[in-house]
């Protein structure tokens, strides 16, 4: 990447994330230029990132090797036909948009080589994971590239069918507001065992933040992990008996199939 040119079409939240990554990588300032509508928030990422800014996307893509489009999905079709004169072939169009295919894009855009991909929100603070997929026309070089890219805000990890860009939607893409949802009932339910909101949600908190510590450093699988806390007839085998009576497992697959089911009639919607 140290001599790649990028180029953002729209500087909001995820952006400015990729961005900020990617100066913290030692990637220069000059390398690195974007688009967005609103003066303000052009103003706030210059600031913040020393980088060039313009109101035309035109503009912004100009000399770029990478152009990363990063607008609602709902804008994707009018910015991408509104781009299109002004992208060369061999530049790189990387796609962060939920629910628009590679094909939607081919058909608004031209050939272009294209890579999609499904980042999640903890990529706000470099902690995120993203899926990628890549059209036959992007190069090893390319490839290469997109990975870097999206390596700045986390882990980034190629898949073989853009279809399963719908089941990373469920799991990763969806899945921080799963664990939010989580930490919002355990609270709630320590503050009606009797303890201050306050506490229960520390409590909560700490207890997340360490038990995916211990996941991602351990060298065996989240049942084993589970299984080496869960005592005979102690206090998580309880807990754990109760979860699966009820279908825990089942209701997290109904729920993450939703999620999927949801991305695939959204790139429908959005694909027209």
């Amino acid at each position: 990447m140290s001599k790649t040119r990028i180029a953002f079409i729209g500087a909001g939240n995820m952006a400015a994330s990729l961005i900020g990554g990617l100066r913290a990588q030692g990637l220069d300032a000059s390398q690195i230029r974007a688009s967005d509508p609103g003066a303000e928030q052009r103003a706030k990422v210059h600031a913040e990132h020393g980088i060039e800014l313009f109101a035309d996307n035109a503009d912004a893509v100009e000399g770029a090797d990478v152009v990363v489009l990063a607008v609602k999905p709902q804008a994707m079709k009018a910015v991408c036909q509104a781009l299109k004169p002004s992208l060369k072939p061999e530049q790189l169009v990387v796609s962060i948009a939920a629910g628009i295919t590679c094909a939607s894009m081919n058909n608004w855009l031209g050939a272009q080589p294209i890579v999609r991909c499904m980042p999640n929100t903890p990529a706000l603070l470099r902690q995120g994971v993203s899926g990628l997929y890549a059209t036959a026309e992007v190069s090893a070089a390319q490839r290469q590239q997109a990975e870097q890219l999206l390596s700045a805000v986390g882990i980034a990890l190629w898949l073989d069918s853009e279809q399963q860009l719908d089941a990373v939607t469920a799991v990763s893409g969806s899945g921080p507001a799963y664990f939010f949802l989580l930490i919002e009932a355990m609270t709630a339910a320590g503050e009606k065992l009797g303890l201050p909101r306050e506490t229960a949600a520390k409590l909560t908190l700490q207890t997340a933040l360490g038990a995916a510590h211990m996941a991602v450093s351990s060298d065996v699988d989240a049942a084993e992990l589970r299984r080496r806390v869960t005592s005979p007839a102690g206090t998580t085998e309880a807990a754990i008996k109760s979860f699966q009576a009820d279908g825990f497992e089942a209701l997290v697959e109904k729920a993450l199939s939703a999620a999927a089911h949801r991305s695939a009639e959204m790139a429908e919607q959005l694909g027209n």
